[in-house]
């Protein structure tokens, strides 16, 4: 049978809003092309807005003598300020990511040895199915249970200081849109 086969009759006059089809990558085994480079202005507005941000964390961290800035913060600031429109850039996913994070990474603490790889794997599992579910993407938060099984903070100073770093990251993305005419406007939804 023929694929090529003539419109029915019925339908020859109907209009068709067919899209044009996709074109087919120069070499078959790559999906797709990387985005576009930022302009030199977004792109150093991006990064500058983002050094500040993790800036002053540290500076919070200096005045109360107490350690605020981590690695999974600086992947956030990095989602929130680089790439504000993603689902795991939203103030909901980053808040509330981190939390959920937290708290796999104290329960699965509770059960198995502080330190243990093995334990912060379950833990890095745990926040994603918890994130999953809440539908709260956040893939720094992962690393937030990570640190939490490996490191072992208090969790009255510890927890208290995660919700104001993300709370902050939150507000100086959208200071930051707000601040750049052309920039993308954080957040795309609050909630």
């Amino acid at each position: 049978m023929s694929t090529d086969a003539a419109p029915r009759p019925d339908t020859a006059s109907a209009p068709t809003s067919a899209a044009p089809a996709p074109r087919e990558p120069r070499l078959p085994w790559i999906a797709g092309r990387a985005p576009a480079r930022p302009a030199p202005g977004a792109a150093f507005h991006n990064v500058s807005a983002a050094t500040a941000a993790l800036l002053g964390l540290v500076a919070i961290g200096a005045l109360i003598h107490e350690p605020v800035l981590i690695p999974p913060l600086a992947a956030s600031a990095a989602l929130v300020h680089c790439a504000p429109a993603l689902p795991l850039a939203q103030p909901r996913s980053v808040i509330v990511g981190h939390l959920l994070g937290a708290a796999a990474g104290y329960a699965v603490a509770a059960v198995a040895a502080h330190g243990s790889a093995w334990a912060a794997a379950l833990a890095a599992g745990v926040t994603l199915a918890l994130t999953t579910l809440a539908r709260t993407p956040h893939s720094p938060a992962c690393a937030t249970a990570v640190v939490i099984v490996l490191q072992a903070p208090a969790a009255g100073r510890f927890v208290p200081l995660l919700f104001g770093a993300t709370v902050l990251l939150v507000l100086t993305a959208f200071a930051a849109s707000r601040i750049r005419r052309s920039a993308p406007r954080y957040p795309a939804y609050w909630w």
